[in-house]
């Protein structure tokens, strides 16, 4: 697979004052909705769970298999989601991916022993990974090309609120209404997006074509423009899971210290992943890489100091800043350097890196970290996520290295070019995308703002 943009899609904006698309439509209103109540299950348990295996008799090995054999199962709901979402439509997928993260979870009601933890977490890890890449795909679909940080943004606000209330509401409803409540809150969740199903957009059918989603999966990891976001992404992913894992066991005994430490990194995930999206949309997306990954490594160190309340929250409010800019700006760089119709390659292969990552870093650290403790389980995970800074500085390089191309290497349409009169130009530069030359141009041009309001 190529990033070679179309002119279509590289037209670039001249005039400051030209008007924006309409973001917040109907369409657009339903799919956040769904991804709310969707994410709202999924995050729920998610930090309850190796409590509930450990509250059963199981181990801290055992609560990281849990979590791993959620989101690795998710891994392999998303290799099949672009056939699927091919052959039935967006829309069809989300239901499927709903069922399936909702229905099991009422098998926890009567056993909380790994084994059944264990199932339960495989079938709705498949749930979780099907209704990820059926959501990018339709937020891809609803929104204005030229706004599409914005709306990415939007539906980071949708998925990182129920990170918000649900994630530490989970621990917290755990403790003091007892697991079976969290329980039913995950499969009701899930379960409600069927009566809301009819009035989703629904993404187009295509033609059923044997291998096409394996090939375009292995195709975009091939492609250097999709292949070093996905590589940032996956390495900031690794600690988030790790967090959402440990910090509730290596806490036990503080009090609301885990609940309280889990919201203030959603929060903070939650406000940079808005502003990333308005950001990108008017500087570029890559520019951004390098300070969040920076962030994410800063805050996972200071959880070394795990043990002092004050370096705790401020290490977890770092983290989260700089993790949710990398949601949004590693999403909508690979959107928006593929044409439409690789959407649900691109989102299928976003969600794998981030359901590979959250699940293979508790599966990694979980049977050290009763052994090594958890403040070196946190200096381990610093270095996995320093690890986010190579393919970001090498992406960095990439787009430094394209906008310095050769006349012969544009194609220019029109007497006008950027920055001229009011004219457009259509730019066919390899693994680069429109906002991402415009940034690249203002670096060498002095050029300002990008235009719209």
């Amino acid at each position: 697979m190529t990033s070679m943009i179309s002119a279509e899609t590289a037209c670039l904006p001249a005039a400051a004052g030209q008007p924006r698309a309409r973001l917040l439509t109907g369409g657009l209103a339903r799919v956040l909705l769904s991804t709310f109540v969707t994410l709202t299950s999924f995050y729920v348990l998610l930090s309850v769970t190796p409590l509930y295996v450990r509250a059963s008799g199981g181990a801290a090995a055992g609560a990281g298999l849990a979590t791993g054999a959620l989101l690795l199962s998710a891994v392999v709901a998303e290799l099949v989601a672009p056939s699927l979402i091919r052959r039935h439509g967006g829309r069809m997928v989300l239901g499927l991916g709903a069922v399936l993260l909702g229905a099991p979870a009422l098998a926890l009601l009567g056993s909380g022993q790994l084994v059944m933890v264990m199932a339960v977490s495989v079938l709705r890890g498949l749930g979780f990974g099907l209704t990820g890449v059926a959501s990018g795909v339709l937020v891809a679909e609803v929104v204005p090309a030229d706004r599409r940080g914005e709306g990415f943004g939007l539906d980071g606000i949708a998925a990182s609120v129920p990170a918000i209330m649900a994630l530490p509401g989970g621990v917290w409803l755990a403790e003091h209404a007892g697991y079976p409540v969290v329980i039913w809150i995950a499969a009701a969740a899930a379960l409600c997006l069927l009566l809301a199903l009819p009035g989703l957009p629904g993404s187009a059918r295509q033609p059923r074509v044997a291998g096409a989603a394996q090939r375009q999966l292995r195709g975009a990891l091939r492609d250097g423009g999709l292949r070093r976001p996905f590589l940032v992404f996956l390495a900031a992913t690794m600690p988030a899971g790790i967090i959402a894992s440990f910090l509730p066991l290596a806490l036990a005994g503080s009090g609301n210290a885990a609940s309280l430490g889990l919201l203030a990194q959603a929060v903070a995930a939650t406000a940079s992943r808005w502003w990333a999206g308005r950001f990108g949309d008017r500087y570029g997306q890559a520019r951004l890489l390098i300070p969040a990954a920076a962030a994410v490594a800063a805050g996972v160190a200071a959880l070394i100091w795990v043990d002092s309340p004050a370096v705790m929250f401020a290490g977890l409010c770092v983290f989260g800043a700089g993790f949710g800019v990398l949601e949004s700006a590693t999403f909508t760089l690979m959107i928006e350097r593929v044409p439409s119709s690789s959407y649900g390659t691109v989102s299928a292969l976003w969600n794998l890196a981030y359901d590979a990552g959250y699940g293979a870093g508790p599966m990694l650290l979980g049977p050290a970290a009763g052994a090594i403790g958890y403040p070196a389980c946190f200096a381990v995970t610093t270095l996995l996520a320093c690890a986010a800074l190579l393919p970001a500085g090498r992406d960095r390089a990439a787009l430094r290295a394209a906008v310095d191309v050769r006349p012969e290497q544009r194609e220019v349409g029109g007497a006008e070019a950027v920055g001229g009169g009011g004219g457009l130009m259509p730019v066919r530069v390899d693994e680069v995308r429109r906002a991402d030359l415009v940034e690249g141009l203002a670096l060498v041009g002095g050029q300002g703002e990008r235009g719209g309001a």
